[in-house]
């Protein structure tokens, strides 16, 4: 086994994750089996708590553990499944540790920071490295470990002296570091400064670990001088310094590694025996995303109608669900992040600039996403824009709390239940809609949701999301929620044209929805953008990407092809596919909603009001 251990200095949130990512992506092509291994040294025991301005979106597993968001750029870029002890945490280590003090494991000895936290870090870390990640049964060889916060963090320190002894556990030549740090460039100056580099790395040096590779984040190309000055006042050759300015995108990241012979400076230390020789082709498939994310010039505009809209990372996975979608469909995708707290009413006495300035970024809008979260807060907003996207037939896509306050919509404005309500938003409500799962713990909070891959089954063949994941019977899809829509209503919704097409196997869970007669208003109550991948889109995201392109009719009646040349014969054969279908459907053509743009925030205002 061979591990490279990824380290950050100057400041946290630099790339480490990415680059580690698109190191290990790397490594893949080049026909390695690659795993890795994210460390939070916070002492939380998993994610599932943060708020989302902590650390971004918590991400969750097939296993249903909840995770930092780096571990969906693993998923992403490497293509496997992870597990939950792929993610260590403080908590977990010590929690461990403690344990095993408790069943008297450790034989009366006084237990300690050194050896036995750092031998629990190292025992972990060898383990996990050994599980299968890839579909099949072979063990990794190259595992990427990526150890969060900054060197110097105090909380990080037992990490750093675990793996300061486990280069002598695993010998040197099977582990090597890679050391990102910051070169900032002052406008006052206008020339790169190495000192913070060169401070940290010295850090890094006095805590017992030796870095290999320094990975120089810039905001602009960084010269020669430069990179051997760092080489000088580093101990690393000039080769071993490894440039990264700021891209367009992070597909671009691996492709400006190995320019830099990343792979083959890895192969020579690791004794890799890598070949020499790259093919022609090789890494053509980031290549092609990379050009083709950087020559669309059709755009597409989505709302995102949110809750945690300051903070971009809040909702990673969702955003890069859609630019998958888009990538797919030769769209650039354009997203405008909407507080759903100002498309309430209340907002309009309160803050009226901001209410209206909302709704006129909703009316641009060719798409509108309402994502996952929790609590009361802006819950009306959403319920708002549900109505507007129904009303007007604007694509819309509903996620987990998406597809509750879609349901909570249509049963006040369809079914005429003005007391409609979700039991989380109202507990002493008169009808819910939405309804807590009997599973659920409220004492506590951490784990007790339904979580992880479940089992959905279609309920019928006439269907958007049958199509547009191909025909199948039943998907498997990740979930995270802890209320769901009320089987007493069912039969109400679906006689009033609100279809639930797809639930879970017991036929208790209502996990897809449609509406009857609009483009596409479709919500489900996982999590698609969870499994999306560069070159696989998830089918839901996918599907509102079309209609907000206006392409999901001829595409489900093509058998889910973009042209009717495409075939399986003359596609790229490094590109996936979608899968030709059992069964179409044309859709109506989509009302046209480019009228002016102060007769829809009138319209839109009236039907609130209403």
């Amino acid at each position: 086994m061979k591990y490279i251990l990824v380290t950050g200095g100057v400041i946290s949130g630099i790339g480490k994750g990415v680059i580690a990512s698109s190191v290990g992506t790397i490594l893949k092509h080049c026909g390695l089996r690659v795993t890795s291994i994210k460390i939070d040294p916070y002492i939380n025991i998993d994610a599932g708590t943060f708020s989302p301005y902590e650390h971004g979106e918590v991400f969750v597993l097939d296993d249903g553990g909840e995770v930092d968001l780096d571990l969906g750029n693993y998923e992403r870029f490497l293509d496997v499944t992870l597990h939950r002890d792929n993610n260590i945490t403080t908590g977990k280590i010590y929690q461990s540790v403690i344990n095993k003090e408790r069943r008297g494991d450790y034989l009366g000895k006084t237990v300690q920071v050194v050896p036995h936290i750092t031998d629990a870090i190292q025992e972990w870390v060898e383990t996990v490295a050994k599980r299968p990640v890839d579909g099949d049964q072979g063990e990794p060889e190259v595992c990427i470990i990526e150890l969060g916060g900054t060197i110097g963090d105090i909380e990080g320190m037992p990490f750093v002296e675990a793996f300061r002894q486990f280069q002598f556990r695993v010998k040197r030549e099977n582990i090597c570091v890679v050391h990102v740090s910051l070169v900032p460039q002052p406008s006052s100056t206008g020339e790169h400064k190495t000192k913070p580099t060169q401070a940290s790395v010295r850090e890094l040096r006095g805590l017992g670990l030796t870095p290999d590779f320094i990975v120089c984040r810039s905001e602009k190309p960084i010269d020669t001088s430069v990179k051997n000055k760092i080489s000088n006042f580093c101990h690393v050759a000039p080769e071993q310094v490894i440039c990264l300015h700021d891209a367009q995108s992070i597909y671009e990241v691996p492709l400006m590694l190995e320019e830099q012979q990343v792979s083959h400076l890895l192969s020579d230390r690791l004794s890799l025996n890598l070949d020499t020789h790259r093919p022609k082709n090789f890494m053509k498939k980031w290549r092609h995303l990379s050009t083709k994310h950087e020559h669309l010039r059709t755009s597409v505009i989505i709302g995102l109608v949110g809750k945690y809209t300051q903070l971009e990372d809040a909702y990673a996975s969702v955003i890069k669900a859609l630019q998958h979608a888009a990538l797919a469909c030769n769209r650039k995708m354009e997203l405008k992040c909407i507080e759903a707290e100002d498309l309430e009413e209340e907002a309009k006495e309160s803050r009226a600039v901001k209410y209206f300035e909302a709704w006129q970024n909703v009316c641009k809008c060719n798409g509108i996403i309402v994502p996952g979260g929790f609590g009361q807060r802006g819950m009306e907003g959403k319920v708002a824009v549900c109505k507007w996207a129904r009303i007007n037939r604007t694509p819309m896509l509903g996620v987990c709390l998406g597809l509750q306050a879609a349901v909570i919509e249509f049963a006040r404005h369809m079914l005429g239940w003005s007391d409609a309500c979700s039991q989380e938003m109202e507990p002493e409500g008169t009808r819910h809609v939405v309804i807590e799962m009997p599973e659920h713990n409220p004492g506590q909070l951490g784990g007790t949701m339904r979580l992880g891959k479940r089992q959905t089954l279609f309920k019928t063949h006439n269907s958007k999301l049958y199509q547009l994941y191909g025909g199948v019977e039943f998907v498997e899809e990740r979930h995270r929620h802890r209320y769901e829509v009320n089987p007493k209503y069912v039969s109400d919704f679906e006689a009033a044209g609100l279809k639930f097409v797809g639930q879970d196997v017991e036929g208790e869970r209502m996990e897809m929805m449609e509406l009857e007669n609009h483009p596409f208003y479709v919500a489900c109550q996982y999590h698609p953008e969870y499994l999306t991948r560069p070159l696989r889109p998830s089918p839901p995201y996918l599907g509102l990407l079309l209609a907000a392109s206006g392409k999901i009719e001829q595409y489900l009646a093509r058998g889910c092809r973009m042209s009717p040349s495409e075939t399986p014969e003359s596609s790229d054969e490094e590109l996936p596919m979608p899968p030709h279908l059992l069964n179409t459907q044309t859709d109506k053509p989509s009302m046209s909603l480019r009228s002016s743009l102060s007769k829809e925030l009138k319209n839109t205002v009236s039907q609130k009001t209403e």
